[in-house]
């Protein structure tokens, strides 16, 4: 059984509040975990089964169940979770490859609300009472989880998520009730690394800018696209600059001179170089 997962809001900076408590926010992807009937299955948020993708998993809790959490790879040495290894993890298809990455990417499924438990429903509960619930259930192996939370002290655990190179943190008021839409009762705080890149070419059809930045030996390499971030004024001002360093153009990009440089936010580098999820912050002139 699949239940539609709450989302998250965006927090415009870390906080602190006594009737919230904040949980370290897990760098891998939304689970719904669902024992019904003694069957169980696994899916993402947008419903998806990924029962075959994860085998570890498929592991019963003593009762029928219906759990929220994060499914990620964690480095046993660090304690951080690798997007890219959970990813590669979850696009796997061919058995033989899901048994290999069970030895060698093992995956965890970190738990922080349970939906429902025994046939009742939960969600109408206050959060710190589904709490109490999950914190006393038997978990039935190593590769499960709870996720840790403090109350109240929001802006010193950011902190310590700025200094072990997490993703972010979560806060969550005490009394929220589990909705199955985003709500600002849960909100995110995106721990954002920064860059500066040259936009080198845009797409023509959908809005992207192509950056770049030098790669060490004189020369430029490429970094990604930004998607996201700038408003109608910085899109005009962009666009207007552009006419005069064109370099040339192919079916899907127009190619710049490498003269504007701007600033980017993003979750991190990836293992290829690339930004991962870049946002357009500024100019740099």
């Amino acid at each position: 059984m699949f239940i539609e997962p709450m989302l998250l809001a965006t927090a415009p900076g870390p906080f602190s509040h006594s009737n919230y408590i904040f949980e370290p926010k897990v760098d891998g992807h939304r689970l719904i975990y669902s024992q019904q009937s003694g069957i169980i299955r696994l899916y993402t948020r947008h419903n998806n089964d990924c029962s075959r993708q994860y085998p570890e998993l498929l592991l019963p809790f003593d009762d029928d169940i219906i759990l929220d959490g994060e499914v990620a790879c964690v480095d046993p040495a660090t304690g951080i979770s690798d997007f890219e290894e959970i990813m590669t993890r979850f696009q796997a298809k061919r058995t033989d490859k899901i048994e290999r990455f069970r030895q060698t990417k093992p995956a965890t499924f970190v738990i922080f609300d349970v939906l429902q438990y025994k046939g009742r429903d939960l969600r109408q509960l206050p959060l710190m009472e589904r709490k109490a619930i999950l914190s006393n259930l038997a978990l039935p192996g190593p590769s499960f989880g709870v996720v840790p939370y403090i109350e109240g002290a929001g802006d010193e655990l950011f902190e310590q998520v700025r200094a072990w190179g997490m993703e972010g943190m979560v806060g969550k008021r005490k009394n929220s009730q589990y909705v199955s839409r985003r709500s600002d009762a849960w909100q995110k705080v995106i721990n954002w690394s920064y860059a500066e890149v040259f936009i080198t070419g845009y797409c023509k059809e959908e809005f992207g800018w192509l950056t770049a930045v030098p790669d060490g030996a004189g020369r430029l390499r490429s970094t990604g696209i930004i998607e996201h971030g700038p408003g109608t004024k910085e899109k005009k001002a962009f666009y207007g600059v552009t006419k005069s360093i064109i370099l040339g153009e192919d079916k899907n990009f127009i190619y710049l001179e490498p003269r504007i440089r701007a600033e980017v936010k993003m979750r991190n580098w990836t293992k290829s170089g690339l930004l991962r999820s870049p946002v357009f912050t500024r100019f740099i002139i």
